[in-house]
């Protein structure tokens, strides 16, 4: 089923990875293991997954001149994404990650954001009429908040649902979070948020109530191995997740997103979509990488 059309606002980078028995402490040299190098960034692992899932993707990003941007936007491509509205820096390298995997799965993540540090007003202005016709707009907070906070008034104004995955972790302007239509922080971004600390589905309540008088319709507080809390409206709903032996988690939560974007563009109520996208970031964490981990859609109805 083709669904309707999901804009995807962030970043893209290239991720080295090297899996290690554990994370080093500062000032150590740990002798790794595999070493990987795949394209990354929370917007392009957003777009990857939801590209994959069926999703009817538009990736709006920055990339530098350069080898690795050229690489990332073929790639993209090649999953059926469309880049007609890819920017390119002429003076700012392509954004890099360096991540490094415990055996647990852990991660420890590094970020030269180089163009995507640059996305400015401007930038989206030259391509806004994408998101015009679109039924979602989803970002991130890895290209700059006023650049974030700009996109999402243009898309309520036209009707656009706005979804903000708020990480990397940061306080967030009351003009953003007065436009935003759904939020899905982790833990540590909930409490930054709201100010609690989220241990338990009762914080996980008391954060969400806070972080919706902000005007947002639904808070999703994912849990990791706890699964997700939704309010929406006055309604509270928990969606308990499967336990599986996580590999490597640098891409559950941009999963996670992609998917629930996915399931509502088709339809899904929110526990559905929720159930959804639970189901596929299960499945992320037991792979290594970021978007070579993201699982296509017969995967997940099997």
């Amino acid at each position: 089923m083709k669904t309707k059309k999901i804009v995807v606002l962030g970043s893209c980078n290239t991720d080295m990875v090297i899996k290690s028995d554990r994370l080093p402490v500062p000032g150590e040299t740990i002798l790794g293991g595999e070493f990987i190098m795949n394209p990354g960034g929370k917007g392009a692992n957003q777009a990857v997954a939801a590209a994959r899932l069926g999703g009817n993707i538009v990736f709006l990003t920055k990339t530098g001149n350069d080898l690795f941007g050229r690489q990332s936007i073929s790639l993209y491509s090649n999953e059926n994404i469309n880049t007609d509205y890819i920017l390119s820096s002429s003076d700012r390298p392509s954004g890099v990650a360096m991540i490094t995997v415990d055996k647990n799965g852990e991660n420890s993540i590094i970020v030269a954001s180089g163009a995507n540090s640059t996305y400015s007003i401007d930038d989206f202005k030259s391509v806004e009429h994408a998101i015009y016709d679109a039924d979602i707009l989803l970002m991130q907070l890895e290209i700059p908040v006023e650049t974030v906070t700009y996109a999402a008034k243009v898309a309520k104004e036209h009707g656009v649902r706005v979804v903000l995955n708020p990480a990397p972790a940061q306080a967030l302007p009351q003009e953003l979070l007065e436009n935003v239509s759904i939020i899905i922080p982790n833990n540590t971004e909930a409490e930054i948020l709201s100010g609690i600390k989220v241990v338990d589905t009762e914080d996980a309540r008391n954060a969400t109530d806070i972080i919706s008088s902000n005007g947002i319709e639904t808070v999703i507080i994912t849990m990791g191995d706890y699964g997700a809390f939704i309010k929406t409206g006055k309604e509270y709903i928990e969606v308990p997740t499967q336990k599986v032996k996580a590999i490597d988690t640098t891409a559950a939560g941009d999963t996670f997103c992609g998917a629930l974007v996915v399931a509502l563009s088709e339809g899904k109520d929110i526990t559905e979509a929720v159930r959804f996208a639970n189901k596929c970031s299960g499945i992320a964490v037991t792979r290594l990488g970021a978007q070579s981990s993201c699982p296509y859609r017969d995967e997940v109805d099997l």
